[in-house]
């Protein structure tokens, strides 16, 4: 069938869909969510079917065209394509094996991962995916298929150098901005260390976030190469390289119900650091009631998974449990976590030591990894003699941004809350999912100078009058809100015992 291009100016994220006057639909037998073949010259693509009930949005002999089949296609208004009925994918038959509980084959595995790649699969058959791997688990030879799958069908960083390291962070912990002092520290040392990190999408700030503060992350893959081959590392987004689309697409689907199964999890993080070829990984488990792992026994299985697998995609990867009962450093949110970082680099006193300490201990892990001698007086030495601030600038330039940033140039939100202790008393308990809550509500990290800066600490002493935590903003309304759910929950839920 011939029908004439109308260009919808509506994307879905990622799904190709084509809009159908139901006209039209009747002649081909054509129903909701069906598949079909849709043909400009030589460009050719599949698409799922979507049916308008009125000629309102398309009238008889038209075709809405989504953005992404606009851009496949390279479509115009007024173009006239082929459209044909077109097979179900294969791979929807492989997820109804794993529904019914049985594993999949290494093919089984690779069919689905090309077709999550070549948009093939609707959102609905890869919720149902997730949800097979969640309820019917996947076992340890088919988790290894799917992170040689997603690597497979991803792009790939090509470095000739013979010792590649990297770190990833299970997750759950606000202000957790290792990966920002790691990366250049274990350059310094003279390593390589690509570093691929992700937007928030229910925390306060993602590495990439903040990194933005001061740098542009969303780099070519080309762009990526020629930084790290000159600086040793780069801080960038990974989504903005392709090097494991599938991941990203199945991550979209698996927040929404804060679906993590086990082996997709695995494979997700592993995936990843094969995409640029590490050898060495350091896979950091915070464990704490908010995080995505409760507990050691819970971690201690997870890291030996991470072992196993790690070493048969040819990595050796170290995991340590961490304690994740409480945010990390000071700033809550892009500006305050950039700002937090730089003052670590630069030795300033205002630097948080709970993050100091945290990254010096996981940049010496890594080193030890590689086989450095004196790994841990190395990583102190090149923190306070400067080399780890000046490899973060050479980063920063070599990324284009500002290597001369002014962290104290670097200002939150102009709209702020301070809460302060109503008697003095000993801070017991700061909750993660709430310090989190808040500094999204007040903007983060949207709004880069939003979120939250703590003074103080679990166990740590305060006076009556004095500041516990301040939430910025970047207008009043969205601080107007933070502190309307404050009064809700009672001032971020920070317990004292009174002195």
């Amino acid at each position: 069938m011939k029908l004439k291009v109308k260009d919808m100016d509506i994307a879905t994220g990622g799904i190709l869909v084509v809009l159908v006057n139901e006209k039209d639909a009747e002649k081909f037998d054509l129903h909701h969510e069906d598949r079909v073949s849709v043909k400009k010259g030589r460009k050719k693509t599949t698409a799922i079917v979507d049916i308008g009930e009125s000629d309102k949005v398309v009238k008889p002999g038209q075709i809405g065209l989504f953005e992404e089949v606009v851009d496949e296609l390279n479509a115009k208004p007024g173009d006239i394509i082929d459209m044909d009925l077109e097979e179900k994918p294969k791979g929807v038959d492989h997820i109804k094996k794993k529904l019914e509980g049985k594993n999949l084959s290494k093919e089984e595995t690779d069919e689905i991962v090309r077709e999550i790649v070549e948009r093939k699969l609707s959102a609905i058959e890869l919720t149902y995916f997730i949800a097979a791997c969640y309820t019917r688990k996947m076992n340890l030879e088919e988790t290894v298929n799917l992170t040689k799958a997603i690597v497979k069908y991803g792009n790939k960083l090509k470095l000739r150098n013979k010792i590649i390291v990297d770190k990833h962070c299970t997750g759950g912990v606000p202000g957790n901005r290792t990966t920002m002092i790691v990366v250049p520290i274990v350059a310094a040392a003279g390593l390589t260390i690509p570093k691929t990190s992700s937007r928030s999408i229910t925390s306060p700030a993602g590495t990439a976030d903040t990194m933005e503060v001061l740098a542009p992350v969303e780099l070519t893959l080309k762009k990526m190469k020629k930084v790290v081959q000159k600086t040793n590392g780069c801080i960038i987004l990974g989504g903005g390289v392709d090097l494991a689309s599938a991941d990203d697409k199945l991550i979209k689907l698996r927040h929404p119900l804060s679906l993590d199964p086990e082996g997709m999890l695995l494979a997700s993080i592993l995936a990843k650091k094969a995409a640029v070829n590490s050898n060495h990984v350091l896979i950091d488990i915070p464990i704490g009631k908010d995080t995505k792992i409760k507990n050691k026994k819970e971690a201690d299985h997870l890291k030996k998974l991470f072992i196993k697998i790690g070493k048969k995609m040819g990595m050796k990867v170290k995991a340590i449990i961490t304690d994740g009962t409480e945010p990390v450093g000071n700033g809550i949110g892009p500006a305050l976590e950039a700002r937090d970082v730089l003052w670590v680099l630069k030795r300033d006193k205002r630097g948080p030591k709970d993050l100091e300490k945290k990254c010096i201990r996981m940049a010496t892990d890594i080193l030890k990894s590689a086989g450095v001698k004196g790994a841990g007086k190395k990583v102190k030495d090149i923190l306070e003699n400067g080399k780890a601030y000046a490899k973060m600038k050479e980063i920063i330039k070599a990324q284009g941004g500002n290597p001369n940033i002014n962290p104290d140039k670097i200002k939150p939100g102009k709209y702020q809350y301070t809460y302060k202790a109503p008697k003095s008393a000993t801070i017991t308990d700061i909750d993660n999912f709430t310090v989190s809550k808040i500094a999204r509500i007040a903007g983060a990290p949207k709004d880069q100078g939003a979120g939250i800066f703590l003074y103080r600490h679990e166990g740590q002493k305060v006076k009556k009058g004095q500041p516990i935590f301040t939430v910025y903003a970047e207008n009043k309304t969205k601080l107007k809100y933070a502190r309307n759910i404050l009064k809700k929950i009672g001032e971020i839920r920070v317990n004292h015992t009174y002195l």
